[in-house]
């Protein structure tokens, strides 16, 4: 089918967000030690590795992730490469032609490595505040980006999350894209349903679409 997996996998090395709890996998039950059965305890952030953000993550009474319509992890999705080593700024962007109900997935120099085994990196690249006012004024559905958070550290986390969430538009961090082509694929965003959840971690797909779809 060639999908291709653009989520990381959770593991106690995978890096996470300065003060987030870390990656702790824990056997409960274990064959190995004469139980019938394995059973993991998973102790993770919400927003651990490849996952979602709901807007109630920044809005006051914004929705939660449960309450995402499937349709927006589901469907025509762009993968955009950018060439600015520090962040995503308005010009560059208006050179893609980034319209109503686009589903956009920003790779950049993050994707240059395999961050998820790395130290975490203060230097990534993410949306300055005026790009993310610019994709809420053309009413993107989605946006994704590759790394653990669409704004920078100590920076602009709460104006960046506003602009794009009181949008309306979800929110997908950690995406893995070293090895990914940019162009048009179909996706597939399937994040964990967990009740009146700020995030959850994601299970994210691509396939390429042929250039007659």
């Amino acid at each position: 089918m060639n999908w291709i997996d653009i989520s990381v996998s959770i593991s106690p090395d995978l890096v996470v967000w300065p003060g987030d709890p870390p990656v702790r996998i824990e056997m409960v039950n274990d064959m190995d030690l004469g139980h019938e059965a394995n059973l993991s305890r998973l102790n993770i952030s919400a927003h651990t590795g490849t996952h979602m953000d709901a807007p109630s993550h920044f809005v006051k009474d914004g929705l939660s992730l449960d309450k995402m319509p499937l349709e927006v992890g589901v469907g025509k999705a762009r993968v955009i490469g950018l060439e600015d080593r520090y962040s995503i700024k308005v010009d560059e962007l208006r050179r893609h032609d980034i319209r109503k109900g686009d589903r956009i997935l920003f790779k950049t120099k993050n994707s240059d490595t395999v961050w998820p085994e790395k130290p975490f990196m203060y230097d990534f690249v993410h949306l300055e505040t005026e790009a993310a006012k610019y994709l809420a004024e053309k009413r993107i559905l989605l946006c994704g980006i590759d790394y653990l958070s669409v704004s920078g550290i100590n920076k602009n986390e709460t104006q960046v999350h506003r602009a794009l969430l009181e949008a309306g538009i979800w929110v997908i961090e950690g995406l893995f894209l070293k090895d990914v082509e940019t162009g048009d694929y179909e996706m597939v965003c399937l994040p964990v349903k967990i009740k009146s959840s700020d995030g959850a971690p994601a299970r994210v797909l691509i396939r390429k679409m042929k250039a007659s779809e």
